[in-house]
């Protein structure tokens, strides 16, 4: 017996509420985009400036414990990793401290630099630090800019693909739902104040990858079924689609989730960010699939052309205004 987190057929009316769903969703986008305006984000190293310090130790490291020893130094933002390589060897323990750039400095002061090298030698004597790396200003600037580029790149790249593969209402109302989806990460991160990092660039490109990903099987069967019931109005049709692929998408997002909550308990700090954003995302992507993606299309409308040859199919069809 096949597990199912929705019976076989099912018929549920999506768009008896799409106006509501419209609704909630631009609320929530007016939130999320009026808390980034006033409460802004809260930025990590990357996009602050500061300073990353590498240390070898023979003591196996306690992240909690480095992070007391330079509590005491009151340095704003540090971030501590361990660093795990099997070229390694067994007695040899490896951090990344990163340490934000102080209020008015170019990079770190070398007094303060001293002061943490001290600071962690009382956890070990024998600790040394292969390496000290500085990010201004100026390049963390650099950084924000082109990650605001991947993620309007990333969406424009998607905006012609489904122009190119389906029709311009189809794309038009794909990218109007990963907007949705990125707004409203960038305002949960806003909101509750958690570091923004490269790392959460990384989980926005992901996240927008994977909702198209849901987004395009949806609108795939939207496109066979226009074909199939060429009687039904769109709405029908986009509930008949919806329906139809469901239990894939449900499925797909559960089993994501499930890896992606193991991944929240057990990987620690360092991803732990990344990995919010990507449940959040999941959340959001299997929502807006479902509601905005297909909303927008509703109201946009398509237009059923049986005259002309489908290039995956060979099927011909013409222009029925819907």
């Amino acid at each position: 017996m096949r597990l199912r987190l929705v019976r076989e057929h099912t018929s549920i009316d999506f768009f008896s509420r799409a106006r509501l769903w419209l609704g909630l969703s631009m609320i929530a986008m007016v939130i999320a985009f009026a808390s980034f305006l006033i409460q802004g984000l809260n930025y990590g190293i990357d996009f602050q400036g500061g300073t990353s310090i590498r240390t070898d130790s023979a003591i196996p490291i306690d992240v909690a414990e480095y992070r007391d020893v330079l509590a005491t130094l009151e340095l704003g933002d540090v971030s501590i990793a361990q660093v795990e390589d099997p070229l390694f060897d067994e007695d040899q323990f490896v951090t990344m401290v990163r340490v934000q750039a102080q209020e008015g400095d170019e990079r770190i002061a070398s007094e303060t630099i001293t002061a943490i090298q001290t600071a962690l030698r009382t956890i070990d004597p024998g600790m040394t630090f292969p390496s000290v790396e500085s990010v201004g200003p100026k390049v963390s600037g650099e950084l924000i800019q082109t990650a605001i580029i991947a993620v309007a790149l990333a969406v424009v790249a998607i905006l012609l693909y489904i122009w190119l593969r389906f029709e311009w209402q189809f794309a038009v109302g794909a990218v109007l739902a990963l907007s949705h989806d990125v707004l409203l990460t960038v305002g949960i991160f806003s909101e509750l104040q958690i570091k923004f990092d490269l790392a959460i660039i990384a989980a926005l490109l992901t996240i927008v990858g994977y909702s198209i990903n849901d987004t395009v099987i949806v609108f795939d069967r939207v496109r066979e079924n226009l074909r199939k019931y060429k009687k039904k109005d769109l709405k029908e049709v986009l509930n008949i689609s919806i329906n139809e692929t469901l239990s894939r998408t449900l499925m797909t997002s559960v089993t994501t989730m499930l890896a992606l909550l193991a991944l929240f308990i057990l990987g620690g700090d360092v991803i732990r960010g990344f990995v919010f954003a990507m449940m959040w995302g999941v959340l959001i992507g299997t929502y807006s699939s479902i509601f905005v993606a297909s909303a927008f299309l509703l109201v946009l409308g398509v237009k059923r052309d049986w005259s002309k040859k489908d290039p995956s199919t060979g099927t011909r069809y013409g222009h029925i205004d819907t």
